[in-house]
């Protein structure tokens, strides 16, 4: 057995040893260079993907390497060690892994044994995937939210989703590099930027924010490193990154998959979901990942609102769309779209009437004047209007003070017990840790810790404010969007479609707890975001994410097939600016 460090000196040993094993065919002789040749600059084929064995692998989806391995021509171990060969091609570049699984081999060739005696788990038995670096696995890796302050501590089990994916079979290859904390230590940042593992950088452009705070595992799904991956939203560190690199991103409704074992930010808002480059492989994904959990008794709401056999199940195509009805919250969120994103979306949206879906304009949020900021996503909103009893951060940085205190009494071989003692170790380490804003700190923590601060002053204190703010936030979102979807129609709406480039939408349905689905739309060409990818994203009401996975797998069949004209739908990247190393990344 081999055994790899888990560090960065083990992808030395890793090339080496999937050298050492070309004679056995378990890995393809290639005459393709892992190295970007400049004659391939702007263009997909500067960093090119040689097949696996006889398997083309780049943008296969997990029903393709599923038929693969059930007939025989690719293995677990072989698929893991091509994704592994990928990393080490991209690492320095895209840095979308914060620490790979030194176990790895050893579970994919345990699969593979299994599936040669007759058993095959689930669509995911054997297929690598990654989790963001504040999702617990209590095996050889780390767990530290990308900072050094929890570096060697260790967590009682297995995050509930991560066990999942392993008793159906799927393959934790590592851990994926994130924005610190999940973006919630500072107010200005660099996303994607944590101490422990730098800056994670998007294949599409290399020099403009690839979204967070689950950026690693965007990135990773995005650049062909990993089929799938697991992140975690507070507001928007799922729908964000995923239409920043042209993937689909799948937050589910808060309640729906549990948090144990999830480094936390608010119990009122956190929610794990899906990355995949295909909605059927964001489904398989959730499908393993949901269900009720007795540690985490948010999801015990789920019971009686969830679907028997899952919700792979409601995948289906463009034909569909006849029976659709979709709200455009225009005054609400596509007013604030930029004049080259509202043109593609619009054409997408004309697209989706043409395949006999009903477009009804205007749906919108109620109270949407209150509750949307119009300048950008926005979550101190209600302070920045002189009510913090109305603003979701008054409800977050207290929720964070109670909620990480729970999570670090449950950790051992650590000293770090508290906000405080995280607070005080990164005015300690402030080269590392930028405790201190910049110049004196970390320029990627431009801030500081400013937001570890105002939880810290908080003291977890559940005051008149507080609950004011949560029956605010909560009762004007659900209230909104509920509204947008029910009165513009004599029957329900099938969702609403929203530019989640506007980050205000995503913030409204977070706030509200509420699921959200982004598919790949359209190619930023405006000077400053050039290259970046935007998508078209769908709003429904709680526990309707069979609504999501219906309507946004027919949205996507249509814009891949119908969509060529318009250049619209995912397309590999072009890794534009990968020599740039500029830290922090601009926003």
């Amino acid at each position: 057995m081999v055994c790899f460090l888990a560090s960065s000196t083990a992808w030395t040993a890793l090339i080496a040893f999937a050298l050492s094993i070309h004679a056995q065919n378990i890995l393809p002789s290639t005459q393709a260079s892992l190295f970007p040749l400049r004659e391939n600059e702007r263009t997909p084929d500067l960093f090119p993907m040689p097949p696996c064995g006889s398997f083309k692998l780049e943008e296969a989806t997990i029903d393709d390497m599923q038929q693969a391995m059930s007939q025989g021509s690719l293995s677990s171990v072989q698929l893991t060690l091509c994704y592994m060969q990928r990393i080490y091609q991209l690492q320095s570049y895209t840095n979308s892994l914060l620490q790979f699984n030194p176990d790895v081999l050893q579970i994919a060739s345990s699969l593979d044994a299994e599936r040669k005696a007759g058993h095959v788990r689930s669509p995911l038995h054997g297929i690598p995937f990654t989790v963001k670096d504040n999702i617990a696995s209590k095996d050889n890796m780390e767990t530290t939210a990308g900072s050094w302050t929890l570096l060697g501590s260790i967590v009682p089990r297995d995050a509930h989703v991560v066990r999942q994916l392993r008793e159906k079979g799927a393959v934790l290859l590592g851990k994926a590099t994130l924005s610190e904390w999940a973006d919630m230590r500072s107010s200005n940042y660099s996303e994607g930027y944590s101490a422990r593992g730098g800056q994670v950088r998007s294949a599409y452009n290399f020099t403009v924010n690839p979204g967070g705070s689950s950026s690693g595992s965007a990135v990773a799904v995005g650049s062909n490193a990993i089929p799938f991956s697991v992140g975690t939203e507070t507001d928007g560190s799922i729908i964000n990154p995923a239409m920043r690199n042209a993937v689909v991103g799948f937050k589910p409704s808060v309640g729906l998959t549990s948090r144990a074992g999830v480094v936390p930010e608010s119990e009122h808002q956190d929610s794990v979901g899906t990355f995949a480059r295909t909605v059927r492989d964001a489904v398989y994904a959730l499908d393993a990942i949901y269900d009720p959990d007795s540690n985490d008794n948010y999801t015990s709401a789920q019971k009686g609102h969830t679907p028997d056999g899952g919700y792979a199940q409601y995948l289906t195509n463009k034909s569909s769309l006849a029976n659709a009805t979709f709200g455009i919250p225009w005054n609400s969120f596509w007013v604030y779209a930029d004049e080259e994103q509202l043109a593609t979306l619009l054409a997408i949206v004309d697209l989706i009437a043409s395949a006999g879906a009903t477009i009804i304009n205007e749906t919108e949020i109620l109270d949407y004047e209150t509750i949307v900021s119009p300048n950008g996503w926005d979550w101190d909103f209600g302070t920045t209007r002189g009510f913090p009893n109305e603003s979701e951060f008054t409800v977050v940085k207290v929720d964070f003070y109670n909620n990480i205190a729970t999570y670090l009494s449950e950790l051992t071989n650590t000293d770090i017990h508290n906000l405080s003692d995280i607070v005080q170790y990164n005015y300690n380490n402030d080269g590392t840790e930028g405790g201190n804003p910049w110049p004196q700190g970390n320029p990627a923590f431009w801030s500081g810790q400013d937001a570890f601060l105002a939880s810290l002053e908080t003291g977890g204190v559940q005051d008149e404010t507080y609950f004011q703010a949560l029956e605010f936030t909560q009762t004007k979102c659900k209230n909104g969007i509920d509204h947008a979807l029910t009165a513009y129609s004599d029957s329900p709406l099938s969702g609403l479609l929203v530019p989640p480039q506007v980050g205000q939408s995503y913030q409204i349905a977070a706030q509200a707890q509420y699921p959200v689905i982004t598919v790949p739309a359209g190619y930023h060409d405006r000077e400053g975001d050039h290259g970046m990818p935007y998508g078209l994203a769908l709003i429904q009401t709680m526990w309707a994410e069979a609504e999501l996975v219906r309507w946004g797998s027919a949205i996507e069949n249509l814009i891949n097939t119908e969509g060529q004209a318009l250049g619209v739908g995912r397309r590999r990247p072009r890794w534009l600016g990968y020599k740039e190393r500029n830290v922090p990344v601009p926003f």
